[in-house]
């Protein structure tokens, strides 16, 4: 079973169109659920997704307030964790039309030829791209998975903040095991380093790969919901915290 998590805040427009992705690439490969987390949107973001019901196996989870992109990941673990198998696999995408379900399929193959429990779509191996990035952001995201290379060397690793992943069930499983309700603390997009972090750590066996990413930026809906400089402070407190958790 294939778990797709879709946190949302003001997504509206693009929403439909991910919604439409999925079906066309889902529909005859694999059994699948999505859960739209509406993360406290303001728009009619969880509407477009109820009108995707019968077409599509959705669900809709809804916080009534913005708690940030690390809360509405948590959201969507903890409602999958009751029936979560380990042979169970969980994608976690952005809501905006910037990540191509079209690679799901080629992400499952990957994890599933190469026993690996972590798979990212990242725009940093040969084939990766980003198409209309600010430039502000692509110094960003470089920049943090250059010192998190050196910081903390995660075999078969470049991008760490890519929000585009694919977990296998028993990874995600041992990961509440380990750290209980403390695996995603994290509200902002620092989560994705957070969580790469402490899954990594979680032993030997613990096996992560990536996927070439062609990040379309060009083709985003909305307003980037990215506050650099709060990212950059909360980067810098995960890198700190990180010691912590490799001790733990």
């Amino acid at each position: 079973m294939l778990f797709v998590i879709l946190p949302s805040y003001n997504e509206e427009r693009a929403l439909p169109l991910l919604l439409q992705g999925l079906q066309d690439t889902l529909k005859d490969y694999i059994k699948y659920e999505i859960i739209v987390v509406d993360d406290g949107s303001t728009d009619s973001t969880a509407e477009r997704a109820y009108d995707w019901r019968g077409k599509v196996p959705v669900k809709v989870i809804r916080h009534g307030e913005n708690r940030g992109l690390g809360a509405a990941i948590k959201t969507g673990f903890l409602s999958l964790l009751p029936v979560l198998g380990k042979e169970d696999i969980i994608v976690v995408m952005d809501s905006d039309n910037t990540h191509n379900p079209a690679l799901i399929p080629k992400m499952i193959e990957k994890m599933r030829t190469e026993d690996l429990d972590i798979v990212i779509a990242s725009r940093f191996v040969d084939g990766g791209e980003e198409k209309g990035v600010p430039s502000y952001r692509k110094v960003l995201s470089h920049g943090a998975s250059f010192l998190l290379r050196r910081l903390y060397p995660i075999k078969g690793v470049k991008d760490f903040s890519c929000g585009y992943r694919l977990y296998s069930g028993s990874v995600i499983r041992r990961g509440y095991e380990r750290y209980r309700d403390r695996l995603v603390e994290e509200r902002g997009f620092s989560c994705m380093v957070e969580l790469l972090i402490k899954l990594s750590i979680l032993g030997s066996d613990v096996r992560v790969g990536e996927i070439p990413l062609v990040l379309r930026y060009d083709l985003k809906a909305g307003e980037s919901k990215l506050k650099v400089f709060s990212t950059i402070y909360r980067y810098l407190i995960v890198i700190i915290r990180g010691r912590s958790w490799t001790k733990g």
